[in-house]
């Protein structure tokens, strides 16, 4: 895999309209239960996987993070909360066996808190996201939407906030 070439200098997302962010992941309970939460690790890749290779599913890109050694967190920039949702409905996405198996072990009572998932979703309003990036390859919210100079936007924070994509 190659890296990614930095942008010199201060740069911005390019995001124009509502931002839409999931962040999604996982907590190992139970270091020793491997067959519990490999499983789990495993089939969040296999959905990152298979939202790269369709990019019409809406998913524009994520971040992989750790928050601690038990806890594993993707944050992912969707096209839009409908493109999303559909994704995590749809018959035919992987999601959608894998979230089948899990109520399955729920309701037969086979979880046993070993591993536990987690997700939040927001739909951040054009005006109320800003970013700033230095000296950085496109990273976050600017590998999803692009990354424009910093100045394009406005020259503090405020300014940033305020910007509003030029109406088509």
């Amino acid at each position: 895999m190659s890296a990614k070439p930095t942008t010199a200098g201060r740069t911005t997302a390019d995001a124009r309209g509502d931002v839409v962010v999931l962040l999604i992941g996982m907590r190992v309970n139970h270091f020793w239960a491997v067959h519990q939460w490999i499983p789990v690790m495993l089939a969040m890749f296999r959905m990152l996987a298979e939202l790269k290779k369709d990019p019409d599913r809406g998913l524009l890109s994520r971040v992989l993070l750790t928050a601690s050694p038990r806890t594993y967190c993707v944050v992912q920039y969707w096209a839009s909360a409908e493109r999303l949702y559909a994704y995590a409905s749809a018959p035919d996405a992987f999601h959608h066996q894998v979230w089948a198996r899990v109520n399955r072990m729920e309701r037969d009572g086979k979880v046993r808190g070993h591993v536990g998932i987690w997700h939040e979703t927001y739909v951040v309003p054009e005006g109320r996201y800003e970013a700033v990036y230095g000296d950085m390859p496109p990273f976050g919210l600017a590998a999803a939407h692009g990354q424009v100079p910093l100045a394009e936007r406005g020259r503090t924070g405020k300014d940033r906030f305020a910007w509003r994509a030029p109406a088509s």
